[in-house]
């Protein structure tokens, strides 16, 4: 009798998607993750801690702008689809991909509790030939060395038991042109039998895979792309903090720099950094760096630049006030969005969060519309939003344009707007002495 070897045995099962998948967390990465998995075939079970989200997920009913209503109910309906609360389901799943969130406390240290408290159920209940991936962005060496040894505990193997892998997730929410099929993805296994198996799997559903020689190394992509962000968006700031000394058009000077074809690609400023990303991953290589007593003045720079943006626009919102002989205290201040990004129902760290708190405690009576975010939770603000009708510009003394939403008609808000102060240049092409550019 033959025996199949491990490796072999987990990678026939992935080829032929009689592989069962588990994705541990159903949100921005993981719900598209687990629809995407589904339509090739693959049975996937969602594991998430929020009854409320699995129930929809069971149900069909879609809550990511990023999938699409008939893609998740078409699965759900073929029943490669059903999810679930709690790990008693591991035993029974051949991939694990992990999902879940990795915020930082108030002293920018990395929280890893979501990784350690799903890496300890998943030990519980895990056995030989499977596949464990984790997707979480984090800092270099959390797979290696956090993971693994929770996962080996039990006495089973990574590389010889069990298979462990890194795949840094590539989500961008409300791009339409980038989805999880067609965004590259990087892998990087612990062993190179879990980098076959990993390859094998993530080959199946995403049209190009890089592979990297270790977990470690994918972990290090991750947070590399988004502090090259982090910091090319900080020098856009810091040059529009300089502008605005000089008396400078920022964005005239952006606009002219961005025409020359080689050697610079466009960056721009704005209120501050907002999202799951860019605000957050830099500083996991930072505090990281620490142990090797090494001082990343880059990324730290950068986050300081980005970080004080709000109070610039705040001083300056008092600054155009005060050329209509108004006070910032007591002024009815408009926001024209909260969501971190154009056209998307996402204010986790958006910077207009912070406007809005430094207007308020500067006396301003402050206001907020945004279609897409009509509610806000976060950071100790809880507010819900108003519609935009011409009487609510009319009676703002300034308005802060702080996202650039599509659906607001830019011109009817000049018109109606005593005064507009716009961090986004979404009045771009329309002139008028009530706007005035970040």
């Amino acid at each position: 009798m033959i025996k199949t070897d491990p490796v072999s045995a987990a990678v026939e099962k992935i080829v032929a998607h009689t592989a069962r998948v588990g994705v541990v967390g159903l949100g921005y990465v993981g719900l598209p993750f687990l629809v995407e998995k589904a339509k090739v075939g693959f049975e996937v079970v969602g594991i998430d801690r929020s009854a409320e989200r699995a129930g929809m997920v069971a149900r069909g009913e879609n809550y990511i702008g990023d999938v699409r209503d008939e893609d998740l109910k078409a699965v759900v309906e073929r029943g490669l689809v059903t999810t679930t609360t709690d790990f008693d389901v591991v035993p029974d799943l051949d991939v694990i991909v992990i999902c879940v969130p990795t915020p930082l406390d108030r002293n920018l240290t990395p929280d890893l509790s979501y990784i350690r408290s799903v890496t300890h159920e998943i030990a519980a209940h895990l056995r030989p030939g499977q596949l464990i991936s984790l997707e979480s962005t984090t800092y270099p060496g959390t797979t290696e060395e956090i993971m693994k040894p929770i996962l080996e505990a039990g006495g089973l193997k990574a590389g010889v038991d069990f298979f462990l892998a890194h795949s840094p997730e590539r989500v961008d929410p409300g791009n339409a042109r980038y989805t999880t099929k067609n965004t590259n993805k990087v892998v990087g296994g612990n062993d190179p039998a879990s980098l076959e198996v990993a390859l094998a799997f993530y080959r199946q559903t995403i049209e190009h895979v890089v592979a990297v020689s270790s977990a470690k190394a994918a972990e290090m992509v991750k947070v590399y792309e988004n502090t090259f962000r982090a910091v090319n968006i900080a020098l856009a700031n810091e040059i529009a903090l300089l502008c605005d000394r000089m008396g400078i058009s920022v964005w005239e000077v952006l606009d002219a720099a961005f025409t020359k074809p080689f050697g610079i690609m466009p960056f721009y400023p704005g209120p501050g950094v907002g999202g799951h990303c860019i605000p957050l991953d830099p500083h996991y290589l930072e505090w990281k760096a620490r142990e090797y007593n090494f001082q990343t003045h880059f990324i730290a720079l950068a986050g300081e630049t980005n970080r004080k943006m709000p109070e610039f626009v705040v001083d300056k919102a008092a600054r155009v006030l005060n050329g209509a002989r108004k006070a910032l205290n007591g002024s009815k201040v408009l926001l024209l969005g909260m969501a971190y990004k154009s056209d998307l129902d996402d204010y986790r760290e958006s910077p207009a969060l912070e406007v809005y708190r430094l207007l308020k405690e500067s006396g301003a009576e402050v206001s907020f519309h945004d279609s897409w975010t009509p509610e806000v939770n976060e950071h100790g603000i809880q507010a819900t939003g108003i519609d935009l009708t011409d009487q609510v510009l009319q009676d703002a003394d300034l308005v802060i344009i702080t996202t650039k939403h599509s659906d607001v008609d830019y011109a009817n808000v000049i018109e109606q707007s005593q005064a507009i102060l716009d961090t986004r240049y979404a009045t771009r092409g329309m002139t008028s002495d009530k706007v005035t550019l970040l």
